[in-house]
């Protein structure tokens, strides 16, 4: 198996072309076909993870991506310094850096496995389920070390914020209007609630890589009449959330906080909203760690020093799935450049430069790493 013939612009080139927005289908069989095409013989599970691997022993080290986008599609585009459409960054260019990479590498005694899964941007069904032991010769499910592709600009993100999201309600008891004090108001215990989440991280300490937590309400809604004291209120809260903290730790904590903050006539309960996966919590590796160092010194050196900073990522990701196991996200693009957004926006786009510098940092890496 080798990267003979593989080249991961001409890949990316036809990747973008290549809706994936609403049905992964398309872009799944190129991949089958690309990754057979090169004798890597893939097989894709039943949540529709394509995954090839080769080598034995150990290290055990993990390539994973993610071949579904967003919503709207934007369609391809090329110059000569970048391509332009939507999944150009996030993230089929990273892909086609990480299939030159698994491709070009010939593991000594370690094992190199590649994982794409069909639904990151969603509910990551595909990494919810990922279970590696469904291929031949491997017995554990998980691996020793994954390198996860994102737009990242070439640096090597070793941590990330979780995100969470819930609903606070709080019940009361509806009455007139004009005799307010014989029922419970619950959109004016709102008031507290909302002091309760605005105090809520004021005693945490921040992570020492990623900041402090946020907690952001997004959406209120109460009452429904104008001439009518409200029962119910109903407020939904964004979390990104830093280690330690857990999905159900949060839950457990924002409850106690805003059932505190309202007067014992509200009922006051804090319910995660429900999704057929887990939550993608934090994550944040050891910077000593061997896939970090090799992968940061590889990136400094195919890009002279601008990239293979050891830093956090802005955004969640499914490396959160794969944590506790050593775990970066490194990629060709950008979430964002000095005009604005990259990623998830209606100029997206990759450096043709970047894909391939990407792709030889990876490269290098693997060789110390699975040799």
């Amino acid at each position: 198996m080798s990267a003979v013939g593989f080249d991961p612009v001409a890949f990316l080139d036809a990747a973008v072309r290549i809706e994936s927005h609403e049905d992964v289908t398309a872009m799944r069989e190129f991949l089958v076909d690309t990754l057979a095409d090169h004798d890597a013989d893939p097989l894709v599970d039943d949540a529709g993870n394509t995954l090839a691997t080769k080598g034995s022993g150990a290290p055990h080290v993990v390539l994973n991506t993610h071949i579904d986008t967003v919503s709207p599609h934007v369609p391809y585009d090329r110059d000569g310094e970048c391509i332009y459409g939507r999944g150009s960054c996030d993230a089929k260019g990273p892909l086609a850096a990480i299939l030159a990479a698994f491709l070009g590498t010939d593991p000594g005694s370690g094992r190199l496995t590649l994982a794409v899964t069909p639904d990151e941007e969603v509910y990551s069904t595909g990494a919810a389920a990922l279970d590696l032991s469904v291929l031949p010769g491997v017995d554990a499910p998980a691996g020793d070390a994954y390198v996860v592709g994102e737009p990242t600009g070439l640096d090597v993100c070793t941590a990330a914020k979780g995100r969470f999201e819930g609903t606070v309600r709080l019940s009361g008891a509806n009455a007139h209007a004009a005799e307010p004090a014989t029922g419970t108001n619950a959109v004016a215990a709102a008031e507290g609630a909302l002091a309760a989440i605005r105090d809520f991280d004021a005693d945490r300490d921040p992570h020492p890589s990623l900041g402090p937590a946020t907690l952001t309400p997004t959406v209120i809604e109460g009452g429904d009449a104008t001439n009518q004291v409200p029962a119910d209120c109903a407020i939904t809260v964004d979390r990104r959330s830093v280690p330690p903290e857990s999905a159900e730790g949060f839950r457990e904590s924002l409850e106690t906080a805003v059932d505190d903050a309202t007067t014992d006539a509200v009922d006051a309960t804090f319910d995660l909203t429900e999704r057929p996966t887990p939550f993608l919590e934090a994550f944040a590796t050891d910077t000593d760690e061997s896939v970090v160092r090799r992968l940061a010194d590889a990136a400094a050196r195919v890009t002279d020093g601008a990239g293979g900073t050891v830093r956090p990522f802005t955004a969640a990701t499914e490396a959160s799935y794969f944590s506790p196991a050593p775990t970066v996200v490194f990629g060709p693009g950008v979430l964002a450049d000095g005009s604005g957004p990259v990623a998830h926006a209606d100029r997206e786009y990759v450096r043709i430069d970047a894909v391939e510098r990407a792709a030889t940092a990876l490269t290098d890496a693997l060789a110390t790493l699975v040799d």
